[in-house]
């Protein structure tokens, strides 16, 4: 299992976004107000405004005309997110964009637009609103609400599926460089990226190990999606495409099998389960690759941490320590080294 850190300064921007003070309460009522800047980031990156000032600074005139909407609520909207860093205010009402707000464009080096939209959408939205129900009773809060599990869910309404998909695409290429440099994949001829979504992150380690060959395998609703991809990344000859679901089975014989941010979906019975099934199909002498978060002590690194309840709250999994892992690959037939 490789410990791979979060995004730098991750916390740093949040703590600006909110405008930390002294002052407690102004503090704390940051924290609290912190949904207005959820959904005022999402109608941005709905309308592709980043995209509209990729070329430079507009006003918001030329914006509302590009993006169809109202002038004035468009200004107020931009405004808004201008005093939080997302976009930059000029002189008569022009606005440019900011390095945070260049994240939200759609061909971005370090894209997040999509996860944006994700987690402004209704089904999203409402889910977090239902966290009372997780905390007192323990239960998934998406499950109660609609009667069945996001990923069914996702599957019945490809819009939000589609959408979600793409976010684990972008979110992938923002941290697989940083895989990449901190794992060394050298030694291995075959790799299988279980869940491996769309195949970002496959086809990064691929192309930085020409001698490499790849298999990937997630939901047939998923991969189906995942052929351009891999074509646009110049590596679709030396990689198989396999639908199918991890509780069952997943290809054989390879000398690694990575998953990304998989397992933390999963509550442990579940998540022992899956790895079960890769163990059965690994060779003695293959490796299992996890990129996880990992819980941090008391009191610090919150993204982790919310992280988790997100896992309380929609899928039905959790963050782990690294004890917690431990236990898990124990459990499995792995140890953790």
């Amino acid at each position: 299992m490789e410990k791979t850190a979060n995004r730098p300064g991750l916390d740093n921007v949040l703590m600006e976004a909110r405008q930390m003070t002294s002052d407690p309460w102004l503090n704390l009522l940051g924290l609290i107000n912190g949904f207005q800047i959820t959904q005022a980031i999402r109608v941005a990156s709905t309308l592709r405004v980043a995209d509209h000032l990729n070329d430079g600074a507009r006003s918001v005139g030329e914006l509302a005309a590009l993006t169809k909407s109202h002038p004035d609520g468009l200004y107020r909207l931009l405004r808004a997110l201008a005093a939080v860093g997302v976009f930059r205010e000029n002189e008569g009402r022009m606005f440019s964009l900011t390095p945070m707000g260049d994240c939200l464009r759609t061909d971005s080096a370090t894209p997040i637009a999509a996860w944006a939209e994700a987690v402004g959408s209704p089904y999203y939205w409402q889910t977090w609103g239902h966290l009372l129900h997780s905390v007192q009773t323990g239960e998934n809060a998406f499950q109660d609400l609609n009667g069945k599990d996001v990923w069914q869910f996702r599957a019945e309404h490809p819009e939000y599926g589609a959408t979600f998909d793409r976010a684990m695409t972008q979110l992938s290429r923002g941290s697989a460089e940083a895989v990449i440099r901190a794992y060394d994949f050298s030694s291995y001829r075959d790799i299988v990226d279980v869940g491996g979504g769309q195949g970002l992150m496959l086809a990064a380690i691929l192309r930085a190990h020409p001698h490499m060959r790849g298999t990937l395998f997630d939901q047939s609703n998923v991969v189906t999606r995942a052929r351009a991809v891999l074509a646009e990344r110049g590596v679709i000859d030396r990689c198989n495409i396999v639908g199918g679901s991890f509780f069952e089975t997943v290809p054989e014989g390879a000398d690694a099998y990575l998953m990304r941010v998989v397992i933390h979906d999963w509550e442990d019975d579940k998540a022992i389960a899956i790895l079960k099934v890769c163990r059965r199909a690994m060779r003695e002498t293959a490796k299992l690759l996890l990129i996880e978060r990992l819980v941090a002590p008391p009191n610090e690194v919150p993204a982790a941490k919310f992280g988790d309840l997100n896992m309380l709250v929609l899928p039905g999994g959790r963050e782990r320590t690294r004890e917690e892992f431990s236990d898990l690959f124990a459990k499995s037939g792995f140890e953790l080294t």
